[in-house]
């Protein structure tokens, strides 16, 4: 007999949201983390004290009634989790070299305020929006499609969705709107999906952007809380994870249409065994190197190997002496862009060479300390920043070691910071004199920590022909063998979290809605934008 139920790669939220499901209804599971630190992209990381969260940067859906705050509910991981309102007036900010557009929380809100900023374009921003809710609608439909024929049903119930949700955003937003700033500002968040507004479909934009409608909200203590919470239900549940522990291989037996995957054998050369094993490791990890092209049909070895990655980053963390106050800076994220071309930003991340001096086309900067004020170190703000890149600007080093890499990568890095620093003085001018800490990740690093194939940030790119019933998906061709995470059906965290319940829904038999009824674990707690504001005051008690 098996010694485990499931086993499951990786400690991703969807990897450990579908260990959670499992556990709650008496399967037993384990879960193998190669890392030190679980959650694979939502994990917490501390530099001399200071605490930073590389994949979680705001959350939505966690209103009475959201998606998200349903799903941690569930699960019987609410009442283990804090969240913090960003600034309703303006989660988002657009900043550009002579103006900054703010965006507010509420989806009629946003509208107005573009209407009042550009009242030339009313009829366009209205048209505009009333698609993206058609398309919205859409996506519902889509999710509750269980087979072909519901998906070609679509055109009939959702030929918005169809029709327009299928071409690029760009397009769409040029059918509406002429301004070419009020553009920027409509495709300025594509950085949450990782794709040119002249590549991504409409409705992976719209999925993203309604994902917000409502607001948005940080983790308190940063994205690590989420797998905290997370494990300790699992383990409360009878479940186990073990980190530090890289798996080598996934055991399949028999040939053809009898394959079946038994467990994995890890890098240690232990063997354990499972009567299913779920991979939450990307699609090129869970297939072309653990379970191996000879075990694969041709056609789906060949998609994996044809399959394209999402974008890469460069990652800067820091902490700094700056009056946040005095400065403006609020729990807001900040999308800094040079001009009003969306597009230019992702053609900068086309470039093997980046070796040019001054700014980046584009950025993001977050200040981590004004979303939640407990993260506060000595006195420091800690701040973190990412603008795209390629990987194959960092291909020639991708043989070094971790830790010991060349000087000329070093070198490198260095060049690329004082790039990203003058990127980010638009919104903090003279930041790199008040810096106390300052630390580069590149694509390696991301390939180190999160074992990311060519550092992908989202898995695979979301582009038309890799997305909804064309994504790998969680059933696999092998007996027994599942996947999960952002390189299967879906995106970003909630996506993630959906997967791994779906993955659990085939292995238990179970549908999702009896998966999350274990709601022994409490209610999720919200605080309002004020009341952080009020944490960040220490003699006031919340």
């Amino acid at each position: 007999m098996p010694e485990w139920d499931v086993i499951v790669i990786g400690s991703g939220v969807g990897g450990l949201g579908g260990a959670v499901a499992l556990a709650n209804t008496g399967r037993k599971v384990l879960v193998l983390e190669q890392h030190y630190l679980p959650g694979g992209w939502c994990h917490t990381f501390a530099l001399d004290g200071h605490r930073f969260s590389p994949g979680v940067h705001y959350i939505g859906q966690l209103q009475e009634g959201g998606r998200m705050r349903s799903f941690f509910e569930g699960l019987g991981v609410g009442g283990d989790l804090e969240f913090m309102e960003l600034n309703p007036d303006g989660y988002d900010h657009i900043v550009f070299p002579d103006e900054t557009f703010d965006i507010p929380s509420g989806c009629e809100t946003f509208q107005q305020r573009l209407i009042e900023r550009f009242p030339e374009e009313r009829r366009g921003i209205v048209r505009y929006f009333r698609l993206m809710k058609k398309v919205d609608r859409g996506l519902t439909l889509a999710m509750q499609a269980r087979s072909r024929v519901g998906h070609l049903a679509l055109l009939i119930r959702a030929p918005s969705f169809v029709l327009r949700g299928t071409r690029p955003l760009s397009q769409i937003v040029d059918r509406y709107v002429r301004h070419p700033r009020l553009k920027a500002i409509l495709e300025s968040r594509a950085g949450d999906h990782g794709l040119s507004p002249e590549e991504v479909p409409f409705l992976q934009h719209v999925a993203i952007d309604s994902h917000y409608w409502e607001g948005a909200w940080f983790p308190k203590g940063g994205g690590g809380a989420i797998p905290r919470a997370l494990i300790a239900r699992l383990k409360k549940q009878g479940g186990e994870i073990r980190t530090r522990t890289r798996v080598a291989q996934i055991l399949v037996e028999g040939r053809g249409g009898s394959r079946r995957a038994v467990g994995v054998r890890l890098e240690s050369g232990e063997e354990l065994r499972a009567s299913a094993v779920l991979s939450n490791a990307d699609a090129w990890t869970t297939y072309l190197q653990l379970v191996g092209r000879s075990h694969l049909s041709d056609a789906l070895a060949e998609r994996i190997e044809r399959l394209r990655p999402s974008v890469s980053a460069l990652s800067l963390f820091m902490a700094a002496d700056i009056d946040a106050d005095a400065l403006g800076l609020d729990s807001g994220n900040y999308w800094i862009l040079a001009d009003p071309d969306v597009s230019a930003v992702y053609r900068q991340a086309e470039h093997s060479d980046l070796t040019g001096d001054g700014p980046f086309d584009g950025a993001f900067l977050t200040v981590t300390t004004r979303k939640d004020p407990t993260k506060m170190h000595q006195g420091l703000h800690s701040l973190e920043a990412f603008t795209f890149v390629s990987w194959d600007a960092f291909r020639r080093w991708q043989d070094s070691q971790y830790g010991e890499r060349p000087d000329d990568y070093h070198a490198f890095k260095q060049h690329l910071t004082g790039r990203m620093l003058e990127t980010l003085e638009i919104v903090i001018p003279n930041l790199r004199d008040h810096l106390k800490l300052c630390e580069l990740g590149s694509p390696l690093t991301n390939a180190f920590y999160v074992a990311a194939h060519r550092g992908n940030l989202y898995g695979h790119a979301k582009v038309l022909s890799q997305i909804g019933p064309a994504a790998p998906r969680i059933r696999t061709e092998i007996s027994g063998l599942y996947h999960c995470g952002q390189s299967t059906s879906a995106h970003g965290v909630l996506g993630a979290l959906a997967t791994g319940l779906f993955a659990a829904a085939k292995i238990s038999g179970k549908p999702v809605e009896d998966l999350l009824q274990f709601t022994d674990g409490g209610r999720v707690t919200c605080y309002s934008a004020a009341e952080v504001q009020a944490m960040a005051r220490p003699e006031v008690t919340v």
